[in-house]
């Protein structure tokens, strides 16, 4: 009896340590430590490469337990840019993104499953732009995390996925097959709170 209740002890006390390991982290895109990337063919020939300047969120990780990771962004859609632009103007416009009336897009975590060796999974969400809300899954992999030299604790992850952009009711029936997907590319480095 004394071995069971020493032992219901010793699991009570380290419990409250093991749920410590979860933390909130907020996205360090104003230090230029979060990135949020695009790749688009053009005409089949080239790429177009590009990314959104203004964006904020957080994200909660525990590596004891990454399946319950969660993550939530949101974006300025107008912070684009393809480093021309009148090219930017123009995705911009109704013909494209309608930055004017879909001002942000925004991406929220429903799940992670996670590999084996817990650095690699694939995240599901909502992601919503050009006023649709489609479940997208992003690759995800974790690349470290630890104390930085200012005395607060960070965490970095990178992540892709490809969208149909008719999916998200924008029209590139009238280009080539080739540009009616856009490869995303993201990073974020986070600061724990």
């Amino acid at each position: 009896m004394l071995k069971k209740t020493a032992l219901a002890a010793l699991v009570a006390a380290a419990l409250p340590l093991a749920q410590a390991q979860a933390a909130d982290y907020k996205i360090d895109s104003e230090g230029q430590h979060a990135f949020i990337q695009f790749k688009i063919s053009h005409l089949g020939y080239s790429y177009i490469l590009g990314d959104f300047k203004q964006f904020s969120g957080d994200f909660s990780y525990d590596p004891e337990a990454p399946e319950q990771s969660s993550v939530e962004v949101k974006v300025d859609v107008d912070s684009l840019d393809s480093n021309h632009a009148e090219r930017d103007k123009h995705i911009l416009s109704g013909d494209f993104l309608d930055a004017g009336k879909y001002p942000q897009a925004s991406f929220k975590s429903t799940g992670f499953q996670i590999d084996d060796d817990g650095e690699e999974g694939e995240m599901t969400g909502e992601l919503t732009l050009h006023g649709v809300t489609r479940e997208v899954t992003f690759d995800v992999d974790h690349i470290g995390g630890g104390d930085d030299p200012w005395g607060g604790y960070r965490q970095g992850f990178e992540a892709t996925t490809t969208l149909n952009l008719a999916d998200f009711d924008i029209d590139m029936s009238k280009f080539p097959e080739p540009m009616r997907s856009v490869d995303l590319y993201v990073v974020l480095e986070g600061i724990r709170q």
